[in-house]
């Protein structure tokens, strides 16, 4: 078993790398879009599993579902930063089910590189089956009183002779509603602090195991659900990475899983900036269209600039932990930047398209809505910059370590 979840990566050959964008962005525009269209699905739409299981086949059969895991595990070996251009393209098309293309409702993106930390037999019974499409995951830290303290968790796993029994609730878990199994934390040592944290993959079937609290956040998406266990047993075999080790399981996926959110709030502001601009080349008002006038080109200034800064980061950032650094900070850095500025991006988009633009389902305010929303999700940009606090003081003190006694 592979204990290193940031691998020096190369990824694909660039040739074949092109290959796979375009089929990905021919699926989004020519199959997706105007299938959504035709059947009236929007972001706000309660997609059931069967609907997503559709899209998963689709792009498994195209070679792209399950693409970023490593070629032993049966993905293509894309690097981060390959990864990263994805899922920019993904959330670009605005594409209601653009989460399915790579497996984000789910499947290969939930997984990621915890793949490398999973046994044979685990593999055999969850993970490889989510990386065809015919079964899906999700993960579980957050708990009602564990957020961005995720070492506050309280769900407990006991030993009960080769089993564990868990009790605990998990809150606002994305993609436990189409689950088939979830990563679950739990303490099993209450006295060895991060130590005493184990991940469990656990059956979304077992008895105990049920799914309750549907929240609709802005956005309007159906997506986070509650995930209550009461007296769930589980087999000791189950435990994924080693007892004690899913506190440092789970810190190592949000790293990446930081940085990866990044290139799809991108990919919103991108679409934003593109609907501003053709809006405003087409808007006429005192006999010019609107693109004219240099307040509506310092706004479009702006926007472009914020974007490519942020592409800038991110590709830096991805080029970083596809060397096998670690990305703690960058990552931190990353999510705070992108956040804050493609909301602002999505503002001023609004503010383009005026009373338009401020109108319910508008594509524009639709981004504004969900990109609200990450300034918050994957950890909210005040925990953002006390991670990046920590870091500057962190390698101050190595630098000086005579004057940091």
């Amino acid at each position: 078993m592979n204990t290193g979840l940031n691998r020096a990566t190369s990824g694909l050959e660039a040739g074949k790398f092109a290959e796979l964008r375009s089929k990905v962005n021919d699926l989004l525009y020519n199959e997706m879009l105007p299938f959504e269209k035709e059947n009236g699905l929007s972001h706000e739409t309660r997609f059931e599993r069967e609907q997503l299981e559709e899209w998963w086949k689709r792009s498994r059969e195209l070679g792209i579902y399950g693409c970023n895991l490593p070629e032993e595990f049966g993905g293509l070996g894309l690097s981060i930063d390959q990864l990263c251009t994805l899922k920019e393209d993904a959330t670009r098309s605005n594409a209601a089910l653009y989460g399915c293309v790579l497996g984000e409702n789910g499947g290969p993106m939930r997984i990621g590189y915890i793949i490398t930390q999973a046994s044979d037999e685990q593999n055999e019974e969850f993970f490889y089956p989510a990386a065809r499409g015919e079964r899906a995951g999700c993960f579980a830290l957050s708990e009602p009183n564990a957020g961005s303290d995720a070492a506050r968790i309280e769900t407990r796993a006991i030993k009960d002779g080769d089993d564990y029994i868990i009790n605990g609730h998990k809150r606002f878990i994305t993609a436990s509603r189409t689950a088939d199994f979830a990563i679950v934390m739990c303490v099993t040592d209450p006295d060895a602090g991060y130590d005493g944290v184990t991940a469990f993959l656990v059956d979304a079937k077992s008895p105990g195991y049920r799914i309750e609290g549907h929240y609709l956040p802005m956005s309007g998406q159906h997506i986070d659900n509650d995930i209550i266990l009461e007296n769930v047993r589980v087999p000791a075999c189950n435990i994924l990475g080693g007892l004690g080790r899913g506190f440092k399981l789970g810190m190592e996926r949000i790293n990446i899983n930081r940085l990866l959110q990044c290139p799809t709030m991108l990919g919103h502001a991108q679409f934003a900036l593109e609907q501003a601009v053709d809006y405003s080349n087409r808007r006429v008002q005192f006999k010019q269209p609107i693109a004219n006038f240099q307040a509506i080109q310092h706004m479009l200034a702006d926007m472009k600039t914020a974007n490519f800064a942020a592409h800038s980061m991110i590709h830096a950032a991805a080029a970083k932990a596809d060397r096998g650094e670690n990305i703690r900070t960058e990552a931190s850095m990353c999510k705070v930047f992108v956040a804050e500025n493609a909301f602002q991006v999505a503002d001023k988009a609004i503010q383009i398209h005026g009373a338009t633009g401020m109108t319910k389902n508008h594509p524009v305010e639709w981004v504004f809505r969900r990109l609200r929303m990450f300034r918050v999700l994957t950890g909210s940009s005040e925990i953002q910059r006390n991670t990046i606090g920590k870091g500057i003081q962190k390698a101050w003190q190595k630098a000086n370590p005579e004057a940091a006694q």
